[in-house]
């Protein structure tokens, strides 16, 4: 009822502290030619590339150490420790979103740096979610040792549906909800979250609920399998290349084409939300902001839209490309694969949508993370730290940010063009038809790699 209650009370409508407000004055034509011509090439030079080449590139790896899972439950308690200090904060805390550690840790420590995190060295989130290690005390208390291993309790029709609806909400409350940054809307949304998800992992069991229905999890765990720290079934763990671990993942039902792409609409759509080009669609002046309590209505339609538009283009180029290659496949079966290949470009996405915020917010989380409750306090030594947000203003500053921000998006195209290869072989084992089967996609990265450039480049609002 408390959480009810803060979601629906009136509240000043806070806004994300970095979001871009300049206009880039920049050649920025000839880099998004650039880009897309080097998503072109990519997918030619990869037509001619024989597959064995490419299959023993993949499979190098090179072995580091052995990593067991003895302290697991300690780092998981620990990190419950420290939200329930947060959502204390947020609650008896400053409700200045920029003096609170906990909207700060959440938008920016853990949406955006833990995901880039997770892209570069692997699962982190396994050990550093806040539920495993309450989960085990509860479930040893109760005798249910086994838990972990035990039948799934879900139904199989099920699916992850229950994460495609819960990371809707999510991003819905980030993006569209008129203040997502309130320290007490936040904290009662978080604690909720956290109570309501704990209770379904004690009925339904830990490993069935997070892998299909804890949307944090599902979404932490499709970014590792980009990460170049892979981990056996001996706990060995392994250096690989960035991607190497797309090309071994099942094949996806429905409910998780669903969720993968709504990860990588919700990202553009929130680029998107901010340009003149989508205010003024509905008449708005974006030089007099009305705010996003103005803007709901928009904003819901807009972030279905996106996400209704990229699935049916990606299913379209996925059924054009089993046509040319006169594949046998299914429809569910070739999606479900190939949509893999959307998790370079998601993180790359991620990485360059919300770098300015990491870079300026991180400072102040920082600074907020030594006197949580603003009583004082300087627990870490970082309270009185000086916040350097001139490291995203000025001409300088916009030219290497717009340079690491393009690159990321094109790299992360072009290695989303090398997985889709892959994986084309996997259900092609003849190189031509693979290659043909692959155009469409590639003709969609092409359009989606103008399109992240364009957002990047284009006049933004608020």
């Amino acid at each position: 009822m408390l959480a009810i209650l803060c979601l629906t009370s009136p509240t000043p409508a806070f806004a994300h502290a970095s979001d871009r407000g300049h206009v880039l004055l920049l050649p920025t034509g000839y880099y998004i030619a650039g880009g897309a011509l080097a998503v072109a090439v990519s997918f030619l030079v990869l037509a001619l590339l024989p597959p064995d080449a490419l299959d023993r590139f993949w499979r190098r790896r090179l072995p580091l150490f052995a990593f067991g899972d003895a302290s697991r439950t300690i780092v998981s308690l620990l990190s419950f420790a420290g939200l329930a200090i947060l959502i204390a904060a947020g609650l008896f805390g400053s409700r200045d979103p920029l003096s609170n550690p906990l909207p700060l840790t959440i938008w920016t420590l853990l949406w955006v740096g833990l995901a880039i995190a997770q892209g570069l060295l692997g699962d982190l989130w396994s050990w550093l979610n806040p539920w495993y290690g309450p989960w085990r005390i509860v479930s040893r208390l109760h005798g249910r040792r086994g838990d972990e291993v035990k039948e799934a309790r879900l139904p199989a029709w099920l699916g992850c549906w229950p994460a495609f609806i819960l990371f809707f909400a999510f991003a819905w409350f980030q993006l569209i909800d008129s203040a997502p940054d309130d320290p007490a809307r936040l904290a009662c949304a978080v604690g909720f979250y956290w109570l309501f998800t704990f209770v379904a992992m004690l009925v339904f069991g830990y490993r069935d609920w997070s892998q299909r229905c804890e949307f944090l999890t599902i979404f932490f765990a499709m970014v590792a399998r980009f990460a170049i720290v892979e981990r056996d079934e001996s706990s060995r763990l392994t250096l690989c290349w960035p991607g190497a671990k797309l090309l071994s993942a099942a094949t996806l039902p429905t409910s998780g084409i669903a969720f993968l792409l709504l990860s990588l609409s919700s990202v553009s759509f929130d680029g998107l939300s901010k340009t003149f080009f989508w205010l003024g669609l509905y008449g708005i002046n974006p030089l007099e902001y009305p705010g996003r309590t103005a803007l709901i209505g928009i904003g819901s339609f807009g972030l279905v839209l996106t996400f209704v538009l990229l699935a049916a283009a990606f299913l379209l180029a996925v059924i054009l490309g089993q046509r040319l290659a006169g594949s046998r496949h299914s429809l569910g079966e070739a999606s479900g694969l190939l949509v893999w290949s959307i998790v370079p470009i998601a993180l790359a996405y991620h990485v360059a949508h919300y770098l300015t915020a990491l870079l300026v917010d991180g400072q102040y989380a920082l600074a907020a993370l030594s006197d949580p409750f603003a009583l004082g306090w300087n627990l870490f030594g970082t309270a009185d730290m000086q916040i350097e947000a001139g490291i995203v203003a000025g001409a300088d500053a916009a030219w290497w940010l717009w340079n690491l921000q393009a690159g990321a998006i094109i790299a992360g195209h072009m290695l989303a063009v090398l997985v889709a290869h892959g994986l084309a072989w996997r259900l092609h084992p003849v190189p031509s038809r693979a290659a043909l089967s692959q155009l469409p996609l590639t003709v969609l990265m092409i359009a989606y790699t103008i399109f992240g450039l364009w957002l990047l480049a284009t006049p933004t609002a608020g």
